[in-house]
């Protein structure tokens, strides 16, 4: 059973990992099961409906990847001005070392598939309300007004979005560390 469930997982860690870099298009079912070692017969198995079906699964592999992640890092800090600019460098940092890259948000694969999937669109959509969330849960947590929370929460993760997009077409973070920089500028502190 073990063996199993990994296989099925070291097929989604790499599909995830591909479809973040290299965007769905890009990405080939072939190159999935040669980088993952898996064999043909497990893609399959696992994703009978093949790519569009991997790919809804990987979104969902990488948005509770990054929810995990934002939890941790915004646990952490009890000031939520902190908290989110500890959040975004963290993900800068990934920018060291790009070949290592991994849990950048769907950016990519939502803007290449929205159109021409709706399944895939809506668990994009999904993956970016459940982070608003994430922010919006701290910012509450923390005095804020709840619609003063959402609105910021949308802004700030826009931002990063871009941001990341940004920092994955210069091979830079500096757009990412701009972002940071900006947050006591967009929520000023309670109290």
């Amino acid at each position: 059973m073990k063996n199993k469930r990994d296989s099925r997982e070291k097929i989604l860690q790499t599909a995830s990992r591909l479809f973040q870099l290299q965007g769905y298009h890009a990405t080939g079912l072939n190159q999935i099961i040669k980088e993952s070692g898996a064999p043909k017969g497990s893609l399959y198995h696992y994703f009978p409906n093949g790519k569009e079906e991997l790919a809804i699964e990987a979104v969902k592999y990488t948005a509770l990847f990054i929810e995990n992640k934002m939890k941790q890092t915004l646990d952490s800090c009890s000031d939520p001005i902190e908290a989110i600019q500890l959040f975004i460098r963290e993900t800068a940092s990934q920018f060291d070392n790009p070949e290592t890259i991994e849990g950048i948000p769907v950016g990519l694969v939502a803007s290449e598939t929205a159109l021409l999937s709706e399944q895939l669109r809506e668990v994009c959509m999904n993956a970016f309300k459940s982070w608003e969330s994430i922010f919006t849960e701290k910012l509450v947590q923390n005095g804020y007004e709840l619609e003063v929370a959402q609105k910021a929460s949308m802004l700030i993760n826009t931002m990063i979005e871009g941001g990341i997009m940004l920092s994955i077409t210069q091979q830079n973070k500096s757009y990412l560390l701009l972002i940071e920089e900006q947050i006591p500028h967009l929520i000023r502190k309670k109290g």
